[in-house]
């Protein structure tokens, strides 16, 4: 009976003793950074290159100012101006320090588009830069009306019409 009601007396007093009234207190006095957690991409490819040469696409990638060697993926992805449906995703390789490289020979004169798809640290971002080969005549070239988005297939989406579809094909010098 005796070990009965110490049975009683005991729990709850252990009980009380694990609880505590106290608040928990945010020691982090320091007010969070968000642009050094931001991971940056800059375009090292020149906008000007030549046709029929390799060309060395590249990006460094940073966060906090320091290189980040260990992103998931760098994809470039390129298009020839007004044709993004027929473009291409080239994976980018670790080069050294923060650098990601691949390489391209565009085969005509044109005005091109390039996103060095990124994804590091849990963030993906996706600079976008113009790039104009060889010496093109810009009167032929077909406006990009597509967005900054990945979503792109769908023509109607890019607000391309009929007319635009048929000097498309009359053009492409592919």
């Amino acid at each position: 009976m005796k070990k009965w009601l110490f049975s009683m007396v005991a729990v709850p007093v252990l009980l009380m003793g694990c609880s505590s009234n106290e608040k928990e207190v945010d020691t982090n006095d320091e007010p969070v950074d968000v642009e050094a957690l931001e991971v940056k991409v800059n375009i090292l490819t020149p906008e000007k290159v030549a046709v029929n040469e390799p060309i060395e696409l590249s990006a460094h990638v940073t966060q906090n100012n320091e290189n980040v060697d260990d992103a998931e993926s760098v994809k470039f992805e390129v298009w020839e101006s007004g044709y993004r449906d027929e473009g291409q995703m080239i994976d980018g390789e670790l080069d050294s320090e923060g650098v990601y490289k691949a390489e391209i020979t565009f085969d005509h004169d044109g005005v091109y588009y390039m996103f060095a798809h990124t994804t590091a640290r849990g963030l993906h971002v996706m600079p976008k830069q113009q790039l104009i080969v060889g010496n093109p005549d810009m009167s032929k070239v077909i406006e990009d009306n597509s967005s900054d988005t990945m979503n792109h297939g769908n023509t109607e989406e890019h607000g391309e019409t009929e007319h635009e579809e048929s000097t498309k094909e009359e053009n492409h010098g592919h």
